[in-house]
């Protein structure tokens, strides 16, 4: 039917008109020759600044891995315990981990763990900073919001590409894909806290003679803080599911582990995994929410 159609017409109207097929390759050989002397150029000092990073996942990794497990039980339990104040999610938490030791996965959830903290506390680090910066200029916010609508709308396994190209292979990379992907949630939630900010309280701190940096961490941060702990859940639970598609490139752990379940067609292997996954982020999940709603509990009080 469509040829039929296509017969009647000029070849304009049923072949979409292409660039030259010469000209594209040209134009992929100069972007590939570019990216690839870019590399050779800096690659050396590009290595150099990641060490810092390489050093603190291998040695974070060592730690989680090599200490007792009693003690990481604990230490889990008196984290979430902390933080969520709710004895329902602390038994939840010790729960999940001694079911993930009893089915022989507990070197591994140790491994992703460390590389989730990792991740988080560098997006922490990045995505609160920019957010601030966000929260000060409009104009800036205008320029950098499309950046992050095509970060978070890039399909993950994108991100692999140029870190791959610029990076390699291994721990290091897969932790710059993890952050890239699960930064962009840190950085507008920082940025929509401190806006939301009533401006009256604001005021009043200026006209109590308050400096900007006074007024930035004794007003507006506390204020905005529900907002911004909102931000470190989501950039937990998007580096959880980062992991997986970073385990492509070299990251080990739970992710590898899924990633060689779904190319062998190892169902079991790749359910329980995915089950430990999953449990690691519930915990992480209700405690951080159970910390949120706890700040917002205790603003609504003080600020009436």
């Amino acid at each position: 039917m469509a040829s039929g159609i296509c017969a009647a017409l000029p070849e304009i109207a049923c072949r979409f008109p292409a660039l030259d097929d010469s000209l594209l390759r040209e134009a992929r050989k100069s972007v590939d020759a570019a990216f690839k002397t870019f590399v050779r150029t800096y690659g050396d000092a590009i290595d150099r600044a990641t060490d810092p990073l390489q050093w603190l996942l291998n040695n974070l990794e060592k730690l989680f891995v090599d200490a007792p497990w009693p003690l990481v039980l604990l230490v889990v339990a008196g984290v979430v315990h902390a933080v969520g104040r709710d004895l329902r999610i602390t038994v939840g938490a010790i729960a999940a981990l001694v079911t993930i030791g009893l089915l022989g996965l507990w070197e591994d959830t140790m491994v992703t763990l460390a590389m989730v903290t990792v991740c988080t506390a560098v997006s922490v680090a990045v995505g609160i900073p920019l957010g601030i910066a966000l929260s000060r200029s409009d104009r800036l916010q205008a320029a950098v919001i499309p950046g992050l609508d095509v970060m978070q709308t890039l399909p993950s396994f994108v991100y692999l590409i140029p870190v791959v190209m610029i990076f390699g292979i291994g721990k290091v990379p897969g932790l710059i894909a993890v952050v890239v992907y699960a930064v962009p949630p840190m950085i507008r939630l920082t940025n929509l806290g401190i806006r939301l900010v009533d401006r009256e309280v604001v005021e009043a701190a200026d006209a109590f003679g308050s400096s900007a940096r006074h007024r930035l961490f004794d007003v507006e941060l506390p204020l905005a803080l529900p907002t911004i702990m909102a931000g470190v859940n989501q950039t937990i639970m998007m580096a959880l599911a980062m992991v997986v598609v970073a385990s492509m490139i070299g990251v080990g752990g739970l992710g590898r582990n899924v990633l060689q379940a779904i190319t062998n067609q190892f169902f079991t292997v790749g359910f329980l995994n995915g089950f430990a996954l999953v449990a690691i982020a519930v915990v992480f999940d209700r405690a951080s929410q159970s910390y949120g709603k706890r700040l917002q509990r205790h603003l609504e009080v003080v600020h009436g």
